[in-house]
């Protein structure tokens, strides 16, 4: 009995834990400068639109590499509920779009000129967020994990390629916040062993 009484106190720290973490993670991924010493904060205001065209970004999930900070590519929308700029991505300026989807559920989204995204066809033209736009579901190639949308012209065919998609300077991808992760943020939270260290 005690045994289990104690199994079941360690997985209730482990759970809170989780939940600290994930609330430390989004923090650190929209404020940057939440964990960067004040001189860290110059270099990176110094160094401006060349750390964030390097920065990776990734899948929360699973890590894959999906789009570096040079392929944000803002495309506003008059049907975002809300639009906010925040430095999330190697301290630029990134504008942040809240929608809400016909089922009442919000997302935050970035958009992106392009991502390592698979996209699901064909292209639905009903309740597109970018007026002229049919849009498509966008996931992980790794994971399938839904990461967002993928916006085509709407007068385009419902089903086109890959290529095409890549190709075209009329297509972007409107990707969910918390679904993404910056591979700096990422490898702050690896740490080297001790043992490992000489």
């Amino acid at each position: 009995m005690m045994h289990q009484w104690s199994l079941w106190r360690l997985v209730k720290q482990l759970e809170t834990l989780i939940i600290i973490m994930q609330y430390i993670s989004f923090v650190l991924l929209f404020y940057p400068a939440a964990y960067q010493p004040v001189e860290g904060c110059a270099a990176a205001a110094e160094e401006g639109a060349t750390s964030s065209v390097a920065t990776l970004i990734l899948c929360r999930a699973c890590g894959h590499e999906l789009a570096v900070g040079a392929d944000i590519h803002f495309v506003p929308s008059q049907l975002a509920l809300s639009s906010r700029n925040d430095t999330s991505i190697g301290g630029r300026k990134v504008n942040i779009q809240l929608f809400e989807n016909p089922h009442g559920h919000q997302f935050e989204v970035i958009t992106f000129r392009k991502a390592d995204v698979t996209q699901h066809w064909p292209a639905d033209k009903h309740f597109s967020w970018f007026p002229g736009f049919a849009w498509t579901v966008a996931t992980c190639p790794r994971c399938k994990t839904h990461l967002g949308w993928a916006f085509q012209p709407s007068d385009w065919p419902d089903t086109i390629t890959k290529t095409k998609f890549d190709e075209s300077a009329h297509t972007f991808l409107a990707l969910i916040t918390h679904r993404l992760l910056r591979e700096d943020f990422a490898s702050s939270l690896l740490m080297t062993p001790k043992s490992f260290m000489s």
